[in-house]
């Protein structure tokens, strides 16, 4: 059995949008190169069957994306690719075509932070298009997300945040009940073949200049998942947006090896014991889930 259920890589880390909720990135704009990605994966395949094309950035501004799917096919890895949605027009008829794709996960809650979307009606309907005809004619998984509830259940519904996008996803699917009388658990729900809504709570990103909430906890960093980001750093999981917890360059050095460091046994046995050993783990919200 591989180690991880997926492993995350950065294939750029630039982005066409400016969401409240992203914590963004000062590092350098780039691009993953191509045969760094192949590099990355032949590292990488003896650990995960799984890669997900997301940390920071928007994978569809890769000029690159078609051959890096069809790489990934030529080596046997399944892919997970999540977007703000915007460029899918561009890219429907593309990432349809390729075997390698397994499941797109359509990141809905970029809705509030849209600076550059000339039309939100245009952009869910490209977005509901692609997953209806990804349903009808091929077997991807799509995920339409909105991880934007609020922390208290009991103002999630009739709040009116997200009426609108479900009712346009209701009516484009022909949904014989409403999305938000289905949900009260908060689990997602499929909607069609293949097809899901998937709701979440918000929660606090991770970042250096947080106060921590707490150093006692578990998550399953560098237990069923790690990430890789554009220039090589190896990162714990995907919400390290600076790469503070730097575990080695995959490019300088072995991906085993840098699982085997001191600093990363030592956050891998801290999250044995619950406990939070690096200090940016200590500000991040999203490991509450697990608790």
């Amino acid at each position: 059995m591989k180690r991880f259920k997926k492993i995350y890589i950065e294939i750029t880390n630039i982005c066409n949008l400016a969401c409240d909720f992203c914590p963004k990135t000062t590092r350098a704009p780039a691009t993953m190169r191509v045969e760094d990605f192949r590099e990355i994966l032949d590292q990488v395949k003896e650990y995960t069957d799984y890669i997900y094309l997301h940390v920071m950035g928007e994978p569809l501004l890769h000029p690159e994306i078609s051959l890096f799917l069809d790489i990934c096919e030529e080596k046997g890895i399944r892919v997970n690719l999540t977007t703000n949605g915007t460029l899918i027009p561009l890219a429907h008829a593309m990432l349809l075509a390729k075997p390698a794709l397994r499941q797109v996960n359509f990141s809905l809650h970029s809705l509030g932070g849209k600076t550059t979307m000339q039309s939100q009606d245009g952009y869910l309907d490209a977005i509901l298009s692609f997953a209806k005809e990804a349903s009808a004619s091929s077997n991807l998984i799509v995920s339409l997300r909105l991880w934007n509830l609020p922390k208290d259940t009991s103002l999630i519904f009739g709040s009116g945040g997200n009426d609108h996008l479900f009712s346009s996803i209701e009516k484009a699917f022909g949904l014989t009940y409403q999305i938000n009388e289905n949900n009260m658990d908060l689990r997602g729900i499929q909607i069609a073949d293949r097809i899901y809504v998937n709701l979440a709570q918000q929660f606090t990103w991770p970042t250096q200049k947080a106060a921590a909430i707490s150093n006692s906890s578990f998550c399953y960093g560098l237990r069923n998942h790690a990430a890789i980001l554009v220039d090589g750093t190896v990162v714990p999981c995907c919400l390290d947006s600076e790469g503070s917890i730097n575990l080695g360059n995959i490019h300088r050095t072995a991906f085993s090896d840098i699982l085997e460091s001191p600093r990363a046994r030592n956050l891998y046995d801290g999250f044995t014991r619950k406990e939070s050993v690096e200090a940016l783990c200590q500000t991040c919200g999203y490991r509450e889930r697990f608790d």
